[in-house]
Parts: C-alpha cells; structure tokens; sequence
C-alpha cells in the first residue's frame, strides 16, 4: 500500500484513500485554466471551490495585495481599532446591498465564520430586543451551511452531520423544495406553497416566540444546486414577517455574481435581515468573510445601551487588511466587468449545451442550474429516479476521464457539479462540454 508523500489530511475525504491513489496536484493557474504538475492544461469547471469568480492570475489582483503588504500586513479590528481598508470595504459594500437595506457588516475569514456570526448575533439580536427564548433555527434539508458546530446543525444532509453529534441543540430541518426529488408532487408552484406551508407549521409548532431565525442559501450548492421555484423566497419572506421570525440568506456560494444576479437574494426579489458573504468576495485570493445586517437589526443594538448589546464575538483575522485590499480590487472587477450579466449568459449557455445529456445518457436523470452553478444527477434508473450508489465510485470516474480530456469537474457522491470563473467564454463552455461528453462515454 502506498504511502502518502505528504503530512496532512484532505477535507471531505476518508483520509486512507491517499494512501492508494495519488492527488490531483494543481500547480498554476490562469483565467479559466489550472495547470497540474504533469504540465497538463486544465478549463477550471470549479473555479477552485465556487470562488474563483474573476479567474486566476489577474495582475490588478496581485498588485493589491502586494501593495497592502507594503503598507500594512496585518492589524486587528477589536475594541475600536481599525483601518482604512476595512473602513473602505465596509462602504463599498453596504452600498452593494443597499436594495437589500443592509447597514452593517461584520467580518471574519470565510463562509463557515460567516455563518456562525449570522446565528450567534440572531441569537444575540433577540436578547437585545427583550424576546430571550428565541433562541431556534429552522433550515432546509440538503442545505450547507459550513463546517463550525452552529453551521454543520444547521446543515441539512447527515454527511456533514453523523461524525460529529451531538450537535447545536434547538436546530430542525424542514423538507426543501427541490422539485427533481421531493415527496410532494411536480408542479414547481404547487411544491413553493407545500414547503412555505412547511415551515409555517414549524414555526407554530415549536412556538413562534422560541424561533429565532431560519436559514437557507438562494440556490442551494453543495447539495446539488437546487434551485427553488420562482415563488418560494417570497413566501417564505412573507411567513418569516408573519411570526417577527429573522431571515438569514446564506450567501457564501451565490453573493458576487455566480448565481446569474449580484446577490441571490435579488433573483427572487427578496430582502433578507442578514446576508451571510464569503467566496467570491476576494475570489479566492485572501480568506475573508462578512455577514450584512439590516436596519431592523442595527436599530435593536444601537437602542441598547447595557451589558447584553456588546458584541463579544469576533475573529483574529477579521477584516485583515490584506483581506480588504483584496476584496476592494476583486469587487471592482466584478462590477466593472458586469460578471453577474456573464454568469447568467454562460451559464444558460451551458445549461442548453448540457440538457441534452439527460436524453443521451442512461445515468442523467437531470441536468440544472443557475447561472453558474450546475448540476448533472446521476441516477440507476431514470422513472424511478433512484440515485446512482455513490460507494459505487461512478461520477468520479466520469470526473477522471473528464480531466484526461482537459476538464476538472467535481464529483460529488451522486452528482457531477459545475461552477466554473464568472469571466468563462463559450470556448472554455464548449471544452467543458465535451470532456463531460468523452467522461460518460467512456464510464
């Protein structure tokens, strides 16, 4: 048996499967293009992990860091300190969400930090506001949340769960509606008011006064880009002001673009009261998080003024300068290069060359997605839609044979998801496309 080259352990991998294959080594990369160590020439269909929005390499990038280097590496935000390009960032971004009445953010290093700052300060929010038992979180199953003992309770797949328990106690899980595989019916319309109907019955069950919040991402990604039917946020935004409960948009994979609008909130419509960020706010270039709170919120900690409105929570590396300056270079490219008008083009470019897969090969159920973010189900039988065995290793061979054909794509248990840079063209779609086709062919 082979032993490990290297000292650590990987992430969302059974640490003895290094032990007989050999990793994946991604040396380099350059827009749409990840070089391994053979030399081979990859179109990144991941964009690293959903990040990587305005492509690798860009020089306006590395100026920024560097030159925040030169200025000023590192210092901390706490007890009233802090700098300019946090001060800068904050702006800018709240300007960003400003049809969504954002007023304040909060920063930390990434997705999982900023969704344990959502549900600490909800919990927090409702002390401040004289309703100390709403302390309850309701999400949906299939939903991710990161990876902190807060977000894995709030996760709705067992995956990220089982290893881990006990979790946060006060976290249910409602049904989510996902119209390729639910319980329900196939009307999209009729399936949005089952599930809004859902989580009003949460509510009143576990009693209105107990639920503090209730927690979704727009378009659901790592499990398997679900995208909900047209009138389902709405809904639910309309239940959540029903019983005063707080609407937290988990917005780590869709904010900045990827899913087809600046913010996925804004496909539907919809004013969360916190917008959890990460990912695509540097691109992947410097770890960094914010979570953005309304109005109604900063109201409840400015009109407090005892012990209970002090935030104690926070992060050594919250708002990092060079986080900042990365963040402020990122965002501009975004913006200037309209990349939200590019994930939507690209990704029903996609979609259309994609689609036909599902008629083509036996173990497409469905092809989906929005914007850039897709998914092709892999199933053992098409009518009864049952999912392919995922310890049966099928999407990762597609996967493989995929990137011998110049394409990394992820395998993901019973799915094979896409989420390529923002700044893709249709010569890097069309690459994607048929190595995805060489990978069925030859599974």
């Amino acid at each position: 048996m082979q032993t490990s080259a290297y000292q650590f352990w990987h992430p969302m991998l059974h640490p003895n499967e290094m032990k007989v294959r050999e990793p994946i080594r991604i040396v380099r990369g350059d827009g749409c293009h990840v070089f391994d160590d053979g030399g081979n020439r990859l179109v990144d269909g991941v964009a690293g992990l959903w990040n990587v929005n305005v492509g690798h390499g860009r020089p306006e990038m590395k100026r920024a860091i560097a030159a925040q280097l030169d200025e000023l590496e590192y210092f901390q935000i706490f007890d009233g300190l802090s700098h300019p390009r946090a001060e800068e960032l904050s702006n800018l971004l709240i300007d960003m969400l400003a049809p969504e009445d954002m007023r304040r953010v909060f920063y930390s290093s990434g997705g999982s930090d900023a969704v344990e700052t959502a549900l600490r300060l909800a919990r927090q929010y409702w002390k401040v506001a004289g309703q100390p038992e709403r302390s309850k979180f309701i999400s949906l199953k299939q939903g991710y949340h990161g990876t902190h003992f807060g977000g894995a309770s709030v996760n709705g797949n067992m995956v990220f769960r089982r290893s881990y328990e006990p979790l946060l106690p006060g976290c249910y899980h409602i049904e989510t509606p996902w119209t390729y595989r639910n319980p329900f019916t196939d009307d999209p319309e009729e399936l949005a008011h089952i599930c809004a109907t859902l989580l009003e019955r949460e509510i009143l069950f576990q009693g209105p006064d107990t639920v503090a919040a209730f927690i979704a991402e727009p378009v659901q990604g790592a499990g398997g880009v679900i995208v909900p039917p047209a009138s389902y946020w709405p809904l639910v935004r309309s239940v959540c002001d029903k019983y005063g409960v707080l609407l937290i948009a988990d917005e780590v994979v869709t904010g900045f673009g990827r899913a087809g609008a600046a913010f996925g909130s804004r496909l539907w419509g919809v004013k969360p009261d916190i917008m959890c960020l990460a990912k695509g706010i540097t691109s992947g270039y410097f770890p960094l998080g914010a979570t953005a709170f309304n109005q109604r919120i900063v109201d409840a900690f400015d009109g407090n003024d005892d012990f209970s409105g002090a935030i104690f929570h926070g992060y050594t590396y919250s708002g990092h300068p060079v986080g900042c300056a990365a963040a402020l270079a990122n965002l501009k490219i975004v913006r200037d290069e309209n990349l939200a008008a590019n994930a939507g083009r690209m990704g029903d470019y996609l979609l259309q060359k994609l689609s036909p897969f599902a008629g083509r090969y036996a173990a497409v159920g469905e092809v989906r997605g929005k914007g850039l973010m897709l998914a092709l189900d892999l199933v053992q039988d098409k009518r009864s839609r049952e999912p392919v065995d995922p310890a049966s290793g099928y999407a990762a061979r597609v996967a493989e044979i995929a990137r011998l054909h110049g394409a990394l794509v992820r395998p993901v248990g019973t799915k094979i998801i896409l989420s390529p840079p923002l700044v893709i063209s249709e010569q890097h779609a069309d690459a994607l496309v048929a190595a995805l086709e060489a990978g069925f062919a030859g599974a």
